[in-house]
């Protein structure tokens, strides 16, 4: 007797394993993407000259990680948040919502460990652009108000996994295989003994 694959349940397992396999490449095309943002970041953050500061959403990203300046006229709210000091200790990154000339920006004045901010009333603050949530956020070198200084945005915190998440995909694909494999196997050692 010809021993037959059953059709639907192989073209099940093919079409999941194969799509395992695209995530997986996927994965990995994500990763030299990443790869290459991480290297232009760190490029960005060795450079003195400054950018404007990135008000437009669109500006964001390229402007990410380099030097920035901006006055700010007024103070529109202020924020206490868990941040590090440039030693690595946990505690408050205090943070204000300012005015400019251009548009609003977020500034991160410095780290304490006490949350109640001291009064700030504005000016020209220098730093580095940082992300902050959707948005960036400018952490500001010398800190202002007596605070301490904010650790330093540094693109090699950013996660790059996907290196990892692609074996995942691809050891899920071979396993699926070989667990259908095996169960083929049972099944057709079955038929012949029933026909036997």
């Amino acid at each position: 007797m010809i021993r037959r694959l059953p059709v639907l349940p192989t073209l099940l397992v093919l079409v999941a394993v194969g799509v395992m396999i695209a995530l997986g490449v996927w994965q990995l095309q994500r990763a030299t993407w990443k790869e290459a943002l991480l290297g232009r970041y760190d490029a960005a953050i060795k450079i003195s000259a400054e950018v404007p500061f990135p008000y437009a959403a669109s500006a964001r990203e390229a402007a990410l990680y380099h030097h920035s300046s901006v006055t700010c006229l007024r103070v529109l709210a202020r924020n206490a948040i868990a941040g590090r000091n440039d030693k690595g200790e946990a505690g408050i990154a205090q943070t204000a919502l300012c005015e400019t000339p251009d548009g609003q920006a977020e500034i991160g004045l410095g780290w304490s460990r006490d949350p109640a901010m001291p009064e700030w009333g504005g000016g020209p603050v220098s730093g580095i652009i940082a992300p902050a949530g959707e948005g960036v956020r400018l952490i500001v070198s010398p800190p202002q108000i007596g605070l301490a200084q904010l650790a330093q945005p540094d693109p090699h915190d950013i996660p790059n996994n996907h290196r990892g998440y692609a074996m995942q995909w691809f050891f899920f694909a071979a396993a699926a295989l070989v667990i259908y494999g095996l169960a083929l196997r049972r099944k057709l050692a079955g038929a012949s003994g029933q026909v036997a």
